[in-house]
């Protein structure tokens, strides 16, 4: 009886002691110490982790609302001496949807995305500091092989994107400048034939563009830019 009352203190003293060092601020009014947040009107987990002073630091662990109970939707291992963060978000089974690195609310680095159904990767693609676009961005078929290919320079699309067969075989070929449709433009069949082929100026058809069928030239059409004469009256 003795042990049973003495293990029943120790909880009690134990579970306040946890309660104290939860939530805490420090002498200027910042959080430090382990934290934890709940949804509203519940006691499920919001998102818990630990403060510095006002810094998120290591680990902190992020939660969504689902039939009454907090599903681990995220988790953030803070840089201790910035703001930047290995980011991973999780699907509802646990699987990862998406991971790469944070400044704040800023992505940075390479970002990893990956298939709905499986470990491998939908979507590799790289930002700058600021949080851009930059270099090579790949979209990727169930199977491993490329679907997309796309070049970045700040956020915009420049130079040449491809996309192809889950045979790799090249559809549709653009160029790219300063985001817009500039250069020369073709389109395949799943074969690899030549279906059209002509240039883009400044996100617009341009010049001549040809027409094939079973490898032979069957229309041709003028997208030169012809202004129209309008006569003033007198």
């Amino acid at each position: 009886m003795k042990i049973g009352y003495n293990l029943f203190f120790f909880l009690m003293l134990s579970g306040v002691m946890f309660g104290q060092t939860i939530n805490q601020f420090d002498e200027n009014g910042k959080r430090h110490g382990v934290w934890q947040k709940k949804f509203e009107g519940t006691d499920v987990l919001r998102y818990e982790g630990q403060f510095a002073h006002g810094k998120e630091i290591g680990l902190f662990k992020f939660y969504k609302y689902y039939k009454k109970k907090g599903i681990l939707s995220a988790t953030k291992l803070f840089n201790d001496t910035n703001q930047k963060a290995e980011v991973t978000f999780l699907a509802s089974n646990g699987r990862v949807i998406s991971k790469g690195e944070m400044d704040g609310k800023t992505y940075i680095g390479t970002w990893k995305y990956y298939q709905k159904n499986s470990d491998q990767l939908l979507i590799i693609e790289n930002y700058n500091d600021n949080g851009a676009l930059i270099d090579e961005r790949l979209v990727y078929y169930p199977n491993g092989q490329i679907a997309e290919k796309q070049n970045y320079v700040n956020g915009k699309l420049d130079g040449e994107s491809l996309w192809l067969s889950e045979k790799n075989v090249v559809l549709k070929s653009y160029v790219y400048e300063n985001g817009e449709l500039h250069g020369d433009a073709k389109f395949y069949n799943p074969k690899g034939e030549l279906l059209s082929e002509g240039r883009y100026k400044r996100d617009k058809k341009d010049g001549v563009w040809k027409y094939y069928e079973n490898g032979k030239l069957t229309n041709e059409k003028d997208f030169t830019y012809k202004p129209k004469y309008i006569k003033k009256t007198p």
